[in-house]
């Protein structure tokens, strides 16, 4: 089932009109009924009830955004979410960090403490707890240094705060987050796919997925890096979708 984006977006936010000064375009907007005056909405193209929202020269009518450049804002946004849900995550496991060094000596009493209680139990169903995977790894970051935690800490908040200031520019569909949600997440590829080869898991695989996905479609998509003309044919691309562009065209067409 096609979506349609425009009709969707103007039924939860509205319609935009505008009345342009040229008498010709200003004719093919307006319309007369019963109820009174209607005017075409910029983004779904249906007739709305009321005077417009705005009015000037044709240029200067809002760009509002429809069709394929409507569809790529909702997809930029949820990949926004994505990234902001990621980066407080990381955010949160960051202060854990932070908080688990200065009272590493403590967490390793506890942990030691409840080790002992639990040996016997899990040694009833077989399982060794002192040759554990898990538990070894825990024990592992008891003897990291108190500066390598830190370290790792800030490590992580300098990640989670990239990814929160990528989710708040895709979600306002800046360029230059577009640009940094790429180059960003390309530099990590290499590392989930290393990480893939160590052991491989559904999370992992999905996450790599949706990585990879996301970075070839903004890359195409938004023609960024010069692709597929670059800026100046996206910008053509958008104009082109404006319903007064459309209709001017076919004004100065109809005219000829």
């Amino acid at each position: 089932m096609k979506i349609d984006w425009d009709r969707r977006t103007c039924a939860r936010r509205g319609h935009v009109t505008y009345a342009p000064q040229e008498d010709v375009l200003r004719d093919r907007l307006r319309a007369d009924t019963g109820l009174g005056e209607a005017w075409r909405c910029l983004r779904c193209g249906d007739f709305a009830l009321g005077a417009p929202h705005g009015s000037g020269p044709a240029d200067e009518a809002p760009l509002v955004p429809r069709g394929k450049v409507l569809r790529d804002l909702f997809i930029l946004r949820f990949l926004a979410v994505e990234r902001a849900v990621r980066g407080v995550f990381i955010v949160l496991v960051a202060l854990a960090v932070w908080k688990f060094s200065n009272s590493q000596d403590s967490v390793r009493r506890f942990f030691d403490e409840y080790l002992d209680v639990f040996r016997p139990v899990f040694r009833h169903f077989h399982y060794d707890l002192d040759h554990s995977p898990v538990v070894g790894t825990i024990q592992k970051t008891f003897d990291y240094k108190h500066s390598t935690l830190l370290i790792v800490a800030v490590a992580l908040l300098v990640y989670a705060l990239i990814e929160i200031v990528e989710g708040v520019g895709l979600w306002r569909a800046k360029r230059w987050a577009e640009y940094l949600t790429v180059v960003a997440t390309a530099m990590f590829l290499p590392l989930e796919i290393y990480e893939l080869t160590e052991k491989i898991s559904w999370v992992k695989i999905a996450t790599l997925t949706i990585n990879i996905l996301a970075v070839l479609y903004i890359l195409l998509a938004k023609r960024l890096f010069g692709l597929r003309g670059g800026l100046a044919a996206f910008e053509a691309e958008r104009h082109s979708a404006s319903l007064i562009e459309v209709e001017t065209t076919a004004g100065v067409a109809a005219h000829s």
